[in-house]
């Protein structure tokens, strides 16, 4: 039976298990994992890809809430219930691809393996168009033994054995028919085995050592560590000032804040946010809020900055980098920060998608000097501090 390529790739992640064994209260795929949750890492691993048309994540009954706060605004992301098991939750997966009349290819994934590399898409594509079946392996290279009760026994011969990992990629219709195929009372560690119990050849392709299972709190730092050595610290000024005239709304760190005037600019003039930007793209090292949202632009007049910092928020995701900190300082005689400083640490925070306690809001004053201790203006400054994979 050949690969029917019809409906392009569709990439599943199992994420459906408790994860007990990782400790830390909740399963293991919405741990987060430099600040990320591992369930994230692996949408945006496959997400990433060009070759994937579609992605399915499978998650246990009870989990969807979980599910969606860690996948947050990833909307192009399928959610549906699985099973009891892994083999169950796949096969529930296929079932719904085939019920929507989608066949091609599938990459199947799981979740707790989040450093997905391209190349390793890329290779499993390639082995696909030849064959009805194909997964990463690594060669085993540490000794072989048994033992028993604590005592070593026999080495075992490692010539020939290899180390399985995901995605495993198939054809569907060969992976459904082996899935259907599997008796309901007997259990499958992975895919591969099922596809080759029902008579389809499986190509192998190398691995990622960065596939490596994520299962108990020592894998958990393990991996916090290699993000560590494999990011660069990254940190970025912004400053802006804004005019403060009768009849316009005030806007600060995206929160509307009563006050007797509002700040004049193109867009809606949140003076903060426009700093927050500044030093985010400043630390990107891609120019200035004005190189990507020209004033000469008609199209900004008025518009929200919210939408300017969720850019550059997309920016530092689409690099592979992570927002460690934001730090703002508001320079005012009027309005009181004071009051609202919580709400715009929150309103950050969710534009940011980081949690607040990575976020600082700060005011001052200059003591009546200049304009702004005069009320004619306010200004703000901002630090944003990044998280980038190093390009050597």
């Amino acid at each position: 039976m050949r690969p029917t390529m019809g409906s392009g790739v569709t990439a599943i992640i199992v994420a459906a298990g408790s994860g007990q064994r990782a400790g830390g209260g909740v399963p293991k795929q919405f741990r987060p994992i430099a600040g990320k949750p591992v369930l994230a890492h692996a949408f945006d691993a496959m997400a990433a890809s060009r070759a994937i048309d579609r992605i399915l994540v499978v998650v246990g009954d009870g989990q969807q809430d979980a599910a969606r706060q860690a996948l947050q605004d990833r909307t192009s992301a399928a959610l549906i219930v699985g099973g009891a098991t892994r083999r169950e939750s796949v096969l529930a997966a296929l079932e719904y691809l085939v019920d929507r009349g989608i066949d091609g290819s599938v990459l199947i994934h799981d979740a707790a393996r989040p450093f997905l590399a391209p190349v390793v898409i890329d290779r499993l594509l390639t082995a696909l168009k030849d064959t009805s079946g194909a997964i990463p392996v690594l060669a085993v290279a540490d000794t072989l033994a048994r033992g028993h009760e604590g005592v070593l026994g026999d080495v075992v011969d490692r010539s020939g054995v290899l180390r399985v990992q995901t995605p495993q990629a198939f054809a569907i219709n060969v992976i459904l028919d082996a899935h259907r195929r599997w008796p309901a009372d007997r259990e499958a560690t992975d895919d591969a085995q099922m596809a080759r119990a029902a008579g389809h050849a499986v190509a192998t392709v190398e691995g990622d050592a960065m596939l490596d299972k994520i299962t108990t709190v020592a894998d958990f730092h393990a991996a916090e560590a290699r993000i560590a050595a494999a990011m660069s610290v990254r940190t970025g000024f912004g400053y802006d000032v804004h005019r403060l005239v009768e009849k316009e709304s005030l806007w600060l760190c995206g929160v509307l804040v009563p006050h007797d005037k509002g700040l004049s600019g193109h867009s809606d003039a949140d003076v903060a946010l426009h700093a927050v930007v500044d030093a985010m793209l400043g630390a990107l090292a891609e120019g200035d809020i004005g190189a990507h949202f020209p004033p000469s632009d008609p199209k900004w007049r008025g518009a929200a900055s919210a939408r300017f910092l969720e850019f550059a928020r997309d920016r530092v995701t689409a690099r592979g980098g992570t927002i460690s900190h934001v730090d703002v300082t508001i320079v005012c005689e009027a309005p009181k920060i004071g009051p609202h400083r919580d709400a715009m640490r929150a309103r950050l925070a969710e534009l940011l998608k980081i949690a607040p306690d990575r976020v600082s809001v700060k005011a001052t004053t200059t003591e009546r000097l200049g304009f702004a201790g005069r009320g004619e203006g306010i200004a703000a400054q901002a630090v944003a501090t990044l998280n980038l994979p190093n390009l050597d």
